[in-house]
């Protein structure tokens, strides 16, 4: 099972940038597809930014024109950098990946709070 861990979370004040995480157990090139989702108490799941196949990348409406997701093949990492936060981006965030052969692995997430 790929493992994940997740970091660069915490608090960030309106408006301001955030640049989250995560690292995979092995070469990102295994996956179909690695990014992040969010997820609210009480909330379904949403996606906030997502590469498929090593090609486009899907954003979620919410985050769509203020974050950009990039890799780093050689650190195993994805990377996902926020910006103009809003309040409501306060929220649990979660690294996700999924493989060619079926199903997928997260990380344990992290907390992002936009406040002042």
């Amino acid at each position: 099972q790929v493992h994940l861990v997740e970091s660069g979370g915490g608090l960030v004040q309106p408006g301001g940038s955030l640049r989250v995480s995560c690292v995979a157990s092995e070469n990102i090139f295994n996956f179909y597809s690695l990014g992040w989702y969010r997820q609210a108490p009480g909330k379904q799941r949403e996606l906030v930014a997502l590469i498929i196949n090593g090609g486009n990348t899907n954003y979620g409406d919410s985050v769509k024109g203020r974050s950009t997701l990039t890799t780093n093949s050689a650190k195993n990492t994805v990377n996902l950098q926020m910006n103009s936060r809003k309040p409501e981006s306060t929220t649990f965030y979660c690294c996700d990946i999924s493989v060619y052969s079926g199903g997928g692995s997260w990380g344990q997430g992290i907390q992002v709070t936009v406040s002042s």
